[in-house]
């Protein structure tokens, strides 16, 4: 790498090519840039002594293709600050031209401006430019150096600032802007595309982060390093695909990123935002090896974006799976990781069927909707749904889904019938966020005619106005404030309708029958309101309970094969198993002693019994829980899940668990408990321990 100070004109004046990297950002400066370089010539300019201004660094590594004839370099860093350059003496010129304004010293002519910063003229075809663009930027550049039309699809901050120094250089002495723009000095940084690495360098000159996302940066990592034609290739071919699909949100091409290598790395922690291409850059030599080239990396890449894309934006998707991915997309975008795992079943395994697909996405949007109306904590979210995706059986992704949501910890539970049907009558809907949500699908689950509710807000029936008028208090009774203020955010109450403002506190009788009252309401929801003759509490209930059971149909409950779950249960708790030595469980020596004793017969029972060596315990399973040894310093206690009634006690040496609060160092519960503080009383247990087993596996 070579690194010196030198005026901006030695770098670009004479043959040579400066080639903005096809994965580079587009042109962004803005006026308020522009204005900040314009200051800084008029400056240096007036400046009495002859030193120049620092005007950044430019960074450049060859392009791997030049010819002896046109030295061409890739512009790693500063590119905005090349363009702008450019477009100011291109201005300059054409100001010069127009106006025809001479030179007394002959040294600033529109020929020499343009042969020695915008064109080499004896080249032909793009390599005539000096500065080569990506994309709309360069053919409108192209158009500017030529002073031609502008392209139809131009692009704008080009045009913006190019008119800005036009309009500037209108205002001034053109000598003078010549010679600040003269004066103006950069670190000139070449690189060595053989030892120097563009990419660290590139991170090092853009460390804040500022301006840069972490897709940008992922972006030039995987292209940096290649020739600038092997970029223009894997870029136009794959990258550029990528971009397309997640145009307009960075964010959302970042939130893949992260959840594509988590679901790679099988991670067990959420990336930080802004640690995600730290990840990305350490995990990728093992991308590399796992699909064997940069080519079909990038392949596989492209079509995990494109999961991700149809579940976040809808684009690609079809017809029959748009629906079911809004509905849940419209809940929270944390699944996207295990839709991407399913979609890949769907998409490139084809062991998930379309509408198995489908019964997965209801299932997702139910496990979201049920527990957001039974208000569950949404907190871990994220570590749940990226579990499940680790989870799925590629041989048979709907049953391992279903089977990893049935063993879900109790804080991560799928609600029942009960309780979801509970808190749909008992609690206030319209306080919560997904009031909305919940109302259109009522409307709209299976009809092939749906109704675009966008733009309905939600109604009360019954009016919110604690002042409610005469007709209402005379409907609603004596009580009517308490009437109103049990029902009215209940389910019941709740609609849909376009005419908000129209209904306002009418009586029923007014909201039914007003120009598209209820009475002309094409809102299904409204169906049973229009068909009463009043509206109090029983009618709220009654709807309520309607409107729930149709919710139980929208929001099925979880279904799944009992001895699926417990195949399942029976695997996880084998593999913990077998990953842990019970060896590590702390024992004092006596305590030792009398489990050594134990261990063996336990073990003999039955030969599907396997043991997990807990954080201070030990816990045996067959496959079901049915024994913990808790160590004590010099006796064990075993905690058995056995009922105290139902335990054969002819030694007397079980007690009543039960009556006592806890037990230290537990980790399993049980109804019996046996105390160990010498040989004879392993012989006395082990019947105990053998009925437990017994029982447990029944």
């Amino acid at each position: 790498m070579e690194a010196r100070n030198q005026p901006f004109t030695k770098i670009v004046s004479g043959p040579s090519q400066f080639v903005i990297p096809v994965f580079q950002r587009d042109y962004t400066w803005t006026d308020a840039h522009c204005e900040e370089l314009w200051k800084d010539i008029l400056c240096v300019a007036d400046a009495k002594d002859d030193g120049g201004h620092f005007f950044g660094s430019v960074v450049y590594v060859p392009t791997g293709d030049s010819s002896a004839g046109l030295p061409r370099w890739l512009l790693i860093d500063g590119q905005q600050r090349v363009t702008t350059l450019t477009l100011l003496l291109a201005a300059l010129r054409d100001h010069i031209v127009e106006s025809g304004w001479e030179d007394p010293a002959g040294d600033v002519t529109p020929k020499r401006i343009e042969a020695d910063y915008l064109r080499n003229n004896e080249e032909e075809g793009k390599r005539t430019y000096k500065l080569v663009l990506r994309r709309k930027d360069q053919d409108t550049l192209a158009s500017i150096v030529h002073g031609e039309e502008r392209p139809d699809d131009v692009s704008e901050r080009i045009v913006e600032a190019y008119e800005y120094f036009r309009d500037r250089i209108a205002e001034e002495d053109p000598a003078t802007v010549y010679k600040g723009f003269g004066r103006l000095i950069v670190v000139d940084v070449t690189l060595d595309r053989y030892r120097d690495d563009p990419q660290l360098i590139f991170e090092s000159l853009n460390s804040t982060g500022v301006d840069l996302s972490q897709s940008d940066l992922i972006r030039n990592f995987i292209l940096m390093k290649l020739t600038e034609a092997e970029q223009t290739r894997l870029y136009e071919l794959h990258w550029s695909k990528i971009e397309t699909m997640f145009q307009g949100s960075e964010k959302t091409f970042d939130a893949f990123a992260r959840d594509y290598l988590a679901l790679q790395t099988q991670a067990s922690k959420q990336e930080k935002a802004d640690n995600i291409y730290r990840a990305f850059r350490a995990y990728f030599p093992k991308l590399l090896e796992l699909h064997g080239s940069l080519e079909q990396t990038l392949q596989e890449l492209r079509r995990y974006a494109g999961y991700y894309a149809g579940f976040m934006t809808g684009k690609g998707v079809s017809k029959d799976l748009s629906g079911p991915l809004a509905s849940v997309r419209q809940l929270g975008a944390v699944p996207a990781i295990l839709v991407m795992r399913l979609y890949d079943c769907l998409e490139r395994l084809s062991t998930m069927t379309p509408d198995e697909f489908i019964e997965a996405m209801r299932l997702i949007e139910s496990y979201l909707f049920r527990r957001a109306i039974c208000g569950e904590q949404t907190r871990g979210y994220w570590q749940i749904f990226s579990s499940l995706a680790y989870s799925i059986d590629e041989n048979s992704p709907l049953d391992s889904l279903k089977v990893s949501l049935a063993l879900q910890s109790e804080s991560a539970r799928f609600p029942e019938n009960k309780e979801f049907k509970r808190e749909l009558l008992e609690r206030d809907i319209y306080g919560l966020r997904i009031c909305h949500h919940l109302l259109d699908r009522l409307e709209n689950d299976g009809s092939k005619e749906p109704t675009d509710t966008s733009f309905y807000s939600i109604e009360h029936i019954l009016p919110q106005n604690e002042r409610l008028v005469k007709a209402w208090r005379d409907m609603l009774g004596k009580d009517w404030k308490e009437v109103q203020r049990k029902n009215l955010h209940k389910l019941g109450n709740l609609t849909l309708t376009g005419y908000n403002s129209s209904y306002q506190d009418r009586p029923f009788h007014e909201k039914k029958t007003i120009p598209g009252g209820f009475e002309e309401s094409s809102v299904r929801l409204n169906k049973y309101v229009r068909e009463q003759e009043k509206w109090t509490g029983e009618q709220i209930g009654e709807r309520g309970s309607l409107l729930a059971r149709s919710s139980l149909e929208v929001w099925p409950p979880l279904s799944v094969d009992a001895s699926l779950v417990q195949a399942e249960k029976e695997k996880r708790t084998r593999y913990i198993a077998a990953r842990r030595d019970v060896a590590n469980v702390p024992m004092k020596a006596p305590a030792r002693s009398l489990f050594e004793l134990l261990r063996d017969p336990v073990k003999e029972i039955d030969g599907g019994i396997f043991e997990i060596a807990e954080k201070k315990s030990v816990s045996y399973h067959g496959p079901e829980f049915f024994l913990e040894v808790l160590p004590r310093e010099y006796y064990l206690t075993l905690l058995l899940a056995i009922d105290f009634n139902e335990v054969d006690n002819e030694s007397g040496i079980a007690h009543d668990a039960s009556k006592k609060a806890f037990f230290r160092r537990a980790e399993y519960e049980g109804g019996v408990m046996v105390y160990i503080c010498k040989e004879e009383d392993v012989a006395a247990a082990v019947p105990i321990i053998r009925q437990s087993f017994r029982i447990s596996s029944s």
